[in-house]
């Protein structure tokens, strides 16, 4: 185990919340870290940008929380659900009344941008952008290494996979997904407005007889759009305009006038198939899966980035004492560490997956019932206060997670 400094010593594959942060910690501890991100841009129509209670706790515990000021960022000021364009209920942040812990929208972009930039300031970081990882090197069942798609060989004794839900070193160790099931997909709109939309800061949804999307007020600037389909549905085939209107019909006032006055500014709908899945197994000797890569996320409440810096956040906790102290004797220690990291971890993601199924359930529900609609939106003066408080209630595992987080390394 004790090669010479010029063979990384571990092996980040995926710059995204898990990985970015992941490699950054490692690299602060002293270790030689190389970050294998396939894309030479981290530039996405649709990145989650929300971070709950849970996220930021993952963020301070591996010392991190500080980088958020130089971030676009902002607190978002709270959750309105509209039906049959009147207002069912609203729910003002922080949901529980903690002052420090609003959910709070940062650009993804910029913040794994300025992860990888801080990690570059420490000798032992290699940052190989541009480059996929296309297979894994084993030796005696056990991982070794990683090709690139250059040709070139990188040994290692830790190969973390964190390269999304599609994983393709997942694949290549045979480690299999197990599918559960989405009722729905996304079509996902941003729409170029100066700041101060009728939003006000919420993360608003609407529901009516045509359709359902969500509208909240990105950090980096402008409008994100979602707008759901049942699963497999063919995307409706409009231009703008017939967007603008669709998406502005089910909106009245203020937003209705503010979507057709900026609807211009309106992108192309991207199609997010929503998977929710979970490997079998999330490691093999010398491989390790984390965020996307080991358990794809749905979309409700934007757990996918959130669990991602949780899965980092115990992930170096327990590798960061082992892989310093080179304590490592045949495989075994880290294979322990490996199997103890998916054994802490996979709990909190199996009931969080069910609780955004149970969610995505009622949303779907609520879509496809008119009579439900139509009820709801009669009573909203008197039920909305009710399901106000009931729906707070319903969210703090969601907002907080469900097991406790280890202390930095």
């Amino acid at each position: 185990m004790n090669r010479p400094r010029t063979h990384p010593q571990v092996v980040v594959v995926g710059g995204g919340p898990a990985g970015a942060s992941l490699a950054l910690v490692l690299a602060r501890s002293g270790l030689t870290v190389t970050l294998v991100e396939a894309r030479t841009s981290l530039v996405r129509q649709f990145r989650g940008e929300a971070l709950m209670p849970s996220g930021l706790d993952a963020l301070s515990a591996m010392g991190l929380a500080e980088l958020l000021p130089a971030l676009p960022h902002r607190p978002l000021q709270g959750w309105r659900f509209i039906v049959n364009g009147r207002e069912l209920f609203s729910a003002a942040e922080p949901l529980g009344g903690d002052p420090c812990r609003p959910c709070t929208l940062v650009s993804q972009q910029a913040l794994l941008e300025l992860l990888i930039e801080q990690a570059q300031a420490f000798p032992g970081f290699v940052l190989e952008r541009g480059q996929p990882a296309v297979d894994l090197h084993w030796r005696q069942e056990r991982v070794v290494g990683v090709q690139l798609g250059d040709g070139r060989s990188l040994e290692a004794d830790l190969v973390l996979a964190c390269d999304g839900r599609a994983s393709l070193l997942r694949q290549k160790a045979k480690l299999k997904l197990i599918d559960g099931t989405s009722p729905i997909d996304l079509l996902w709109f941003q729409l170029a407005c100066p700041a101060g939309s009728p939003l006000q800061g919420n993360f608003t949804t609407l529901v009516g007889a045509t359709g359902v999307f969500s509208a909240f007020e990105s950090a980096a600037g402008g409008l994100q759009l979602g707008w759901v389909l049942a699963a497999g549905d063919r995307a409706p085939a409009l231009g703008q305009p017939e967007w603008i209107e669709k998406l502005a019909g089910l909106c009245s006032g203020e937003l209705a006038l503010w979507l057709r006055q900026w609807g211009a500014g309106l992108s192309e709908p991207t199609r997010l198939a929503v998977k929710v899945a979970l490997a079998e197994r999330w490691w093999r000797p010398g491989l390790l899966l984390l965020g996307d890569a080991a358990h794809p996320m749905g979309p409700v409440r934007a757990q996918g980035i959130n669990m991602a810096l949780r899965d980092a956040c115990v992930a170096s906790a327990r590798l960061v004492p082992l892989l310093c102290g080179q304590t490592i004797d045949g495989g075994q220690a880290l294979d322990g560490t490996l199997a103890a990291i998916e054994a802490e971890r996979r709990p909190e993601i199996e009931a969080i997956q069910a609780l955004q199924a149970l969610e995505a359930a009622r949303g779907e529900q609520l879509r496809s019932q008119a009579w439900l609609r139509r009820g709801l939106a009669l009573a909203a003066p008197l039920i909305g206060p009710a399901i106000a408080s009931h729906w707070s209630h319903q969210q703090q595992p969601l907002r907080h997670g469900l097991s406790a987080l280890p202390q930095p390394p």
